[in-house]
């Protein structure tokens, strides 16, 4: 190296700057590639990501070799850098040297490389991979030396080295990325992504139709005004019962109800020869169990029972359908029907409204975690029904009772202003 002139030191000095470039750009580039994107872009052949992915199948091996190559062109760096120095100034270039070289390693070789790396990994990551796969070739033994001595001293202070990172999302980490995938996927698909991974956090009991709200055959009343009823509803499914909702019998399709009609043989008994038994369901079930339970079981509609066996009312496979892909009726699109805005920005809203639906439709955060429906939601934070209109205010959400009847909460408006203290006034 003495004999060896400057200009010739300096080329090699370059050289060894560009080849700390690479391996650092390389360790980011690695490190920062989406495992996610990469497996998918492996199954799909592309032959960089087949080469890094093969890399970073065992980490501790690439990380080994890439400072093994960083250091080893690093320190030889330093060494002709401060050959050069003092050939130039004497015993003051091993100072300047070792200054410069420094500077210019931390700028040229780490920062910038580094930097590039991490905002395009895979730019940088897969034509490395060209290179180091064979450097890892070569360099194999004394990479495996390395290795073993590092893993010995890990494991003496307790470190697991067989405990690899989870690498599976959980749902909210799912969640998470599909909200944050902006334009790449589009809002209708977005939404029902969301819809699917909201199922398992909701229950048959969110999304029922109460048993004050189910329309039924009741095979006590007369031929003629069950007649009348099945001719004007709109429902391909109605529960059939003596009496009472608890008292049900099964469940009528209207399909079989054509043929009875075709053939001139309308009574209650042929009725209740063509209607199928029912189906319960409890109604704590997740949505993602009793949609599986819906297709296992050939159903469309079941019947909602609390932990008592009383009938809660029904849920259909519509329902859970529409948590996926929002209302199935060109007559229930858009804003719910039960929530009517008004010019200076309150809305009317039905009590017997889902609280899930109502911050679904408005992007509120209106409490959840209690009372299903706006009317239990009130009566709850008063701790009684009303006896006539009040006032409440909810974190930040402003309630006025408008109407209250058949002992409940029919109708509210509410506001959102300035979030305050949780708490009630009449």
């Amino acid at each position: 190296m003495e004999d060896a002139s400057i200009s010739s030191l300096l080329i090699i000095l370059l050289l060894l700057i560009i080849c700390s470039a690479f391996f650092s750009s390389s360790e980011t580039g690695m490190m920062s590639l989406n495992r996610y994107r990469l497996r998918h872009m492996v199954k799909n052949n592309h032959r960089g990501a087949r080469q890094a992915s093969s890399l970073l199948e065992r980490p501790d091996r690439l990380i080994g070799l890439i400072l093994i190559g960083n250091n080893f062109v690093n320190i030889l760096a330093s060494a002709i850098a401060t050959v050069i120095a003092v050939r130039i100034w004497g015993d003051a270039g091993i100072a300047i040297a070792t200054t410069g070289l420094t500077l210019v390693i931390l700028i040229f070789a780490e920062v910038s490389p580094k930097t590039v790396a991490a905002l395009h990994p895979e730019r940088i990551a897969f034509p490395a991979a060209y290179i180091l796969r064979p450097m890892l070739t070569l360099l194999y033994p004394l990479v495996v030396i390395v290795n073993t001595i590092t893993n010995g001293f890990l494991r003496l202070f307790g470190i697991n080295l067989s405990g690899n990172s989870n690498e599976h999302l959980s749902t909210e980490e799912l969640r998470t990325l599909v909200n944050e995938a902006g334009s790449l996927l589009p809002q209708r698909n977005q939404s029902m992504l969301l819809g699917v991974l909201e199922l398992a956090d909701v229950t048959v009991n969110d999304i029922m139709i109460p048993r004050s709200e189910v329309e039924g055959i009741d095979l006590d009343q007369e031929l003629d005004e069950i007649l009348t009823q099945l001719s004007h509803t709109k429902h391909t499914r109605l529960p059939v019962y003596h009496g009472d909702i608890n008292q049900v019998i099964g469940i009528l399709h209207m399909r079989n109800l054509a043929q009875l009609i075709q053939q001139g043989q309308v009574t209650k008994p042929a009725i209740m020869q063509v209607v199928r038994e029912p189906y319960f369901v409890p109604e704590s079930t997740p949505l993602q169990t009793q949609l599986l339970n819906f297709q296992k079981q050939s159903r469309r509609i079941g019947i909602v029972v609390d932990e008592y066996g009383d009938i809660e009312g029904i849920v259909t496979l519509e329902d859970i359908l529409e948590e996926i892909v929002g209302e199935l009726s060109a007559d229930n699109a858009g804003l719910n029907q039960e929530i009517h805005p008004q010019e200076d920005g309150s809305y009317f809203i039905d009590g017997t409204a889902y609280i899930r639906e109502i911050n679904k439709n408005l992007d509120w955060n209106l409490p959840t975690d209690g009372p299903k429906t706006l009317n239990g939601l009130i009566t709850e934070t008063l701790e009684s029904l009303p006896d006539a209109n009040v006032c409440l205010r909810l974190d930040d959400y402003h309630f006025e009772t408008l109407q209250i009847s058949d002992n409940r909460v029919k109708t509210v408006r509410i506001h959102k202003g300035t979030p305050q203290r949780r708490g009630k006034h009449g």
